[in-house]
């Protein structure tokens, strides 16, 4: 990212919003997918502060709290998910969904449950079985009190899917990468792309339904961290292949202080990717932020196959 990037002020002293900054800046998303083989959708059909959970008016903050810590014990990642739109409420009567996510290769599924209310969410989600889906899930991030750009252009992104894809889709919480903005999450297979609205979301999820990725916007798949993103990514831009199983990440190795060798399975042959461990110049990563700083991120220094 150029240096100039960051003479404008931040977004609270009247700066640009931090998805424009990143937008114009030309940053790249491949590598920045959050994390997460085991989700935890669960709906909280209301106003969301900055804390989904913790400072939601439909929500005791201690419930909340029990609510995050109980999915963390059980190793879930929490994302609150409501339907799009201000008309939330199914009937004139509030629900209470969820869905528990596997995103592990090979393993992934989605199976949704109905709780009586939200202290079921402690503990009723982990007990029942839930039915299996059939469908995807299409979570759009519209957390706008956590930053604003996941409101101007994620609740837009989560209209426009609703309008094609109805019941699939939901507005869900923070998800990370704000400067990203839109993000959208397709489970179980956790394929996490950003700027969908200046991109042709329709067209993410039909390649998705399809089992392919699209490479514009594409942030990575969440099962695997920031170097295997790099290094698959990498590797579809090299050969080409675009279905989502291909180049399964096999080994990732420090060959010396900040280098890494990722192996990919092929076909046909495994594929070796040097990555190096790098900064970006100084940015501002999300629309709070007040002070420009400098994040982790791979650059790709070599992509062959493995004769």
């Amino acid at each position: 990212m150029p240096d100039g990037d960051v003479a404008d002020p931040p977004r609270t002293a009247g700066g640009p919003a931090c998805s424009t900054r990143s937008l114009g800046a030309g940053e790249p998303v491949a590598g920045t997918a959050s994390y997460g083989r085991r989700w935890l959708l669960v709906e909280v059909a209301g106003a969301w502060g900055h804390n989904a959970f913790r400072n939601s008016p439909i929500l005791d903050r201690s419930l909340g709290t029990r609510i995050e810590h109980r999915a963390a014990a059980e190793g879930f990642r929490l994302i609150a998910i409501r339907r799009p739109g201000r008309a939330r409420l199914d009937g004139g009567r509030r629900r209470w969904r969820w869905a528990r996510v596997d995103c592990t290769p090979g393993h992934e599924s989605v199976r949704w449950g109905e709780a009586d209310g939200p202290e079921e969410y402690v503990d009723g989600v982990f007990s029942e079985s839930g039915t299996l889906a059939s469908e995807p899930v299409i979570a759009v991030c519209a957390h706008g009190r956590h930053d604003e750009c996941c409101a101007t252009r994620g609740r837009a992104v989560a209209a426009r899917l609703a309008a094609r894809e109805g019941a699939a889709v939901w507005e869900c919480s923070h998800i990370g990468g704000d400067r990203f903005a839109a993000t959208l999450l397709l489970f179980p297979h956790g394929i996490n792309y950003g700027r969908a609205d200046t991109l042709d979301c329709g067209q993410m999820v039909d390649e998705y339904r399809a089992g392919r990725v699209m490479l514009a916007g594409l942030r990575g798949r969440s099962a695997y961290r920031f170097l295997e993103q790099t290094a698959q990514d990498a590797a579809r831009r090299t050969f080409g292949d675009l279905r989502i199983e291909s180049y399964e990440p096999l080994s990732a190795v420090r060959t010396a202080p900040g280098r890494w060798r990722v192996t990919l399975a092929g076909p046909p042959e495994r594929i070796l990717v040097d990555l190096a461990e790098t900064m970006t110049a100084p940015l501002f990563s999300n629309c709070a932020a007040t002070v420009p700083l400098a994040v982790p991120s791979f650059a790709v220094e070599q992509v062959r196959e493995l004769g």
